[in-house]
């Protein structure tokens, strides 16, 4: 499984004036054979202007004999000039693209790492429930509570059966042992997610067992769920994730659709952000964004002076003599490397009008 570490170390390579080729592939197997795969990946190698044919080959090389398949997304780094090859399979596909740079080029993974990280889900009916643990798309804990038998309802059948609320049948018996059953999962959902941290909470079985969890869950828990979806207890772990990342795309969706309404709006009001290049790549400057919110695919060429994690595309605005800036292909990619190195968050944001409008890149400040 990728690790956050992991992607500081990209952070903090250094290629001493190498190039390092980037490459971020689809790679699910549901979608096309792994031939097309090849043939994309070559096509996009010859993109690539002025990569060392090592790298080239080295990247065709892993393909044909290392890559398992086994997982929908990679993303690759190589600069073999400086010994430096990493290749991430991850359980999430990329849209492909190549980048040639003097630094690893990292927004897709900054953006899979912020979008994907610790959801946990809870299917529940009315005798028992399970517990799943996600994180960036693969599944790191599982548990579950099995309850009282209640008359008429057979276990792994609780979601579909009837016998609260008025439903048909169940005496009072029966609808206090569901009542405790719920009970009780609420209170295993409270100390399986307690160990293991989560941001976003899916719940999924019939609308009614649902419902039903909600009112038990605390509070704490119920302020992580993000969304709902009917799915049968004793769904596979693969139906399961993919429940829940369907909704979590959609939560994310939501999420930037906000993000970028209260960025611009607090810009306008010369409250805590900024929007347009200038102006966000000099708080990225002075260490001051909280949140970095960027176009997908936009690129700018500019300077970077690493010593003091300095960017710009204005020379006019720069307090250091050109000599000393290094030139870049994408100042955009700088900003997103000197923003993490200063605890900051990125997201990287596709098709918003509104983001388009302002000049595809803004920030939310720390101060």
């Amino acid at each position: 499984m990728f690790v956050e570490q992991q992607l500081h170390e990209l952070l903090d390579f250094s290629a001493n004036g190498n190039r390092v080729l980037s490459l971020y592939v689809d790679t699910d197997l549901r979608h096309q054979p792994v031939e097309t795969i090849k043939l994309q990946v070559r096509s996009l190698l010859r993109e690539a202007k002025g990569t060392n044919q090592e790298d080239v080959e080295r990247i065709e090389s892993y393909f044909d004999t290392t890559y398992d398949w086994k997982q929908p997304g990679i993303a690759l780094f190589s600069c073999l000039k400086q010994g430096f090859f990493k290749a991430y399979p991850v359980a999430v596909s990329f849209r492909n693209r190549i980048r040639l740079g003097t630094t690893p080029y990292v927004k897709p993974l900054a953006h899979f790492v912020e979008h994907y990280a610790h959801y946990g889900v809870i299917l529940v009916d009315k005798v028992g429930a399970r517990f799943f643990d996600f994180h960036l798309g693969e599944l790191v804990g599982e548990g579950m509570y099995e309850g009282e038998a209640v008359r008429g309802l057979k276990r792994g059948h609780g979601s579909s059966a009837t016998g609260m609320r008025g439903g048909q049948g169940g005496g009072r018996q029966e609808e206090e042992t569901i009542l405790r059953n719920i009970r009780e999962i609420a209170n295993h959902a409270e100390r399986f997610f307690r160990s293991n941290k989560i941001r976003r909470l899916f719940l999924g079985g019939t609308q009614e067992n649902i419902a039903l969890l909600r009112e038990y869950l605390p509070k704490q828990m119920q302020t992580f769920v993000a969304g709902t979806f009917t799915l049968d207890i004793d769904a596979n772990e693969a139906e399961v994730n993919e429940q829940a990342l369907q909704r979590l795309r959609e939560v994310n969706n939501a999420r930037e659709e906000q993000l970028v309404q209260m960025m611009i709006t607090a810009a306008a009001k010369a409250g805590q952000a900024v929007v347009g290049l200038d102006d966000t790549l000099q708080a990225v400057s002075q260490g001051r964004v909280q949140h970095l919110v960027v176009s997908d695919g936009y690129r700018q060429p500019g300077y970077r002076y690493d010593a003091t994690q300095f960017v710009t595309v204005n020379l006019a605005l720069s307090p250091y003599p050109e000599h000393d800036l290094q030139p870049v292909d994408d100042v955009i990619d700088a900003a997103v490397t000197y923003t993490m190195a200063h605890g900051g968050r990125v997201e990287v944001i596709s098709d918003n009008p509104a983001l388009d409008k302002v000049g595809h890149i803004g920030a939310i400040l720390r101060y």
